[in-house]
């Protein structure tokens, strides 16, 4: 199986990397070449048969736009990991010019579902499949093949891409047909919002009552209050450290996502509605590039 993939950020760059550790990588783009180059030549060794001319995403820059995506065209799978819906539109498409049919596009990025049943739409047109996927379990869970990946589309199109989703995903879960990924998604992201917004203000509460974080925080993960976000942001966040592992500015995006989706569904919202407010306060005052545990800036 040839795979490609598309985006090298943070979790993109982890999870290409695994592809490149099973031999399945052939190649790599970035809407900065330098980072395809780089990661090329850090990983020439482990991936000989990757293409050392690693392309840059086409970023309406149309001069670059054919050949980016014609170096796709002996793809068996594609999986994109991009910031924005209009991202994944423009990738699907420039990569429907080149894929042949039978091949898979698999989105990895947070976009609303209606992106998702566009980018199947176009895809199919082409006789090429597509998987809406996306993934949580933050850096850490890239870098150590755990992530969960959430999947919609067609059973027999995610059989096929499986080889690709196992390089880094340690549960793999059809969800439904295409689109019903990005809904539980939505799901992910409200509960993990939640998560924070909790354990930000209990923080910044017992901080200022003040209790030892070395005895407070193994407590509380030893009782009801245990959590992801708890554990692996607890002590960074009451250092001050904020060292990205899900940028503030990207949850206020997928809150900004999740809040259109509620409200079309009916549903009151005020979780989504507090959170989305403060990360975007955050991006505001400058701090959108930090770990969504920056929150607690806004508690004390």
């Amino acid at each position: 199986m040839r795979a490609g993939f598309l985006g090298l950020g943070a979790m993109g760059h982890a999870m290409a990397g695994h592809l490149a550790d099973r031999g399945l990588l052939a190649v790599v783009g970035n809407r900065t070449l330098a980072k395809a180059q780089a990661f090329v030549a850090a990983r020439h060794a482990a991936a000989s048969g990757l293409q050392a001319d690693a392309v840059a995403m086409a970023s309406g820059v149309s001069l670059h736009a054919a050949k980016a995506f014609a170096d796709y065209a002996g793809c068996d799978v594609v999986a994109l990991c991009v910031p924005a819906d209009a991202d994944v539109l423009q990738n699907v498409d420039g990569l429907a010019a080149h894929l042949a049919p039978g091949a898979i596009v698999i989105d990895h990025s947070t976009v609303a579902v209606e992106t998702a049943h566009e980018a199947a739409r176009r895809l199919a047109v082409r006789g090429i499949g597509f998987l809406d996927a996306p993934v949580s379990g933050g850096v850490e869970g890239a870098r150590n093949g755990k992530l969960s990946i959430m999947v919609g589309g067609d059973e027999a199109t995610l059989e096929r891409a499986r080889p690709v989703l196992a390089a880094y995903g340690a549960r793999i879960a059809r969800m439904g047909p295409t689109g019903a990924g990005q809904a539980t998604k939505a799901v992910n992201q409200i509960l993990v919002a939640g998560i924070n917004e909790a354990v930000c203000e209990g923080l910044a509460f017992a901080a200022k009552l003040g209790l030892d974080p070395e005895r407070l925080l193994p407590t509380l993960m030893a009782g009801a209050a245990g959590n992801w976000f708890l554990d692996k942001r607890g002590a960074t966040m009451l250092q001050g450290e904020f060292q990205p592992g899900f940028k503030c500015a990207h949850m206020a995006k997928d809150l900004a996502i999740v809040q259109a989706m509620a409200e079309r569904a009916g549903i009151r919202h005020p979780v989504i509605d507090r959170a989305l407010a403060d990360y975007r306060e955050l991006v505001a005052r400058g701090d959108g590039e930090l770990d969504t545990s920056a929150l607690i800036t806004l508690k004390g």
